[in-house]
């Protein structure tokens, strides 16, 4: 993996040498973020050797550097996911890649199923913590001690600092945010009632398809991890209506204004 990783990078350094400081990964319906960036430069996926492509519908597919503000950013529009068949390590290499590339902090967003009473179509969640138990976890394998640790510790995946940074971002902008834990599960079927229950159960307040993997690989090589969830819908049972992706990316349109205020905000501010 460690040489795949190296010859994407020197694919990619081939073409710019750009050098950001945050990683953003753009989730279901959002990105249309990418548009508020600065563009130096874009490389879609397919031209990167051994890269996964993304095939889900609203993930454009390709890496964006530019600036937000004076902050230079890669922007992943798009993501790959398990449920498209790829193996844990192929999800998480665009997270081994921007690291490589210089990336400190990695952004992470997705829209998702919310099961907080608080919550509501369209409610932005901060997480503040995840759990990984029912995902294959992307560092089963030998270990590269380069990259990182065996056993790395997961305590804090979300950085707090970064945290509050969203945080009082949201509260001077006047954007309400709420919180939650994220749950991964594999997808691409939604999840039925029962297995709702299960993750409340367990201490969930977030479901998804993505994230977990991507958080994990991050702290391993060392980077900052934050992330927000659109609460694109509630979830199977709490929710009076049948789940679609449709109605995923609607709710990400129908949010992208303060959305993308938040983020937007928030990453200058790292």
């Amino acid at each position: 993996m460690k040489d795949n990783i190296k010859a994407m990078r020197d694919y990619v350094r081939g073409i710019t040498d750009f050098v950001p400081e945050v990683a953003l990964t753009l989730g279901s319906g959002l990105g249309s973020f990418a548009e508020n960036i600065t563009v130096s430069c874009e490389v879609p996926y397919s031209d990167i050797p051994g890269f996964p492509v993304s095939t889900a519908p609203g993930h454009a597919g390709k890496l964006v550097f530019g600036y937000l503000g004076k902050t230079p950013i890669v922007c992943l529009n798009g993501r790959v996911h398990l449920y498209e068949g790829y193996a844990p390590e192929q999800v998480v290499t665009p997270v081994r890649l921007v690291q490589a590339l210089g990336a400190k902090i990695l952004f992470l967003t997705n829209a998702a199923g919310g099961l907080k009473k608080s919550y509501t179509p369209g409610t932005l969640a901060l997480i503040t913590d995840q759990i990984s138990s029912f995902v294959p976890n992307p560092l089963i394998g030998p270990n590269d001690d380069d990259e990182g640790v065996r056993f790395p510790d997961m305590t804090c995946v979300y950085d707090l600092a970064l945290r509050d940074i969203v945080k009082q971002t949201a509260k001077e902008l006047d954007i309400d945010l709420d919180e939650g834990v994220y749950v991964q599960l594999t997808g691409p079927s939604f999840e039925t009632p029962a297995e709702i229950r299960m993750v409340a159960a367990l201490g969930g307040d977030i479901v998804g398809m993505s994230t977990v993997v991507e958080a994990i690989t991050a702290r391993h090589c060392g980077m900052r991890v934050v992330g927000i969830s659109l609460i694109s819908n509630l979830a199977a049972g709490i929710s009076k209506t049948l789940l679609s992706s449709e109605e995923v990316n609607e709710a990400g349109a129908a949010a992208a204004p303060r959305f993308t205020k938040l983020v937007a905000q928030a990453i200058q501010r790292f």
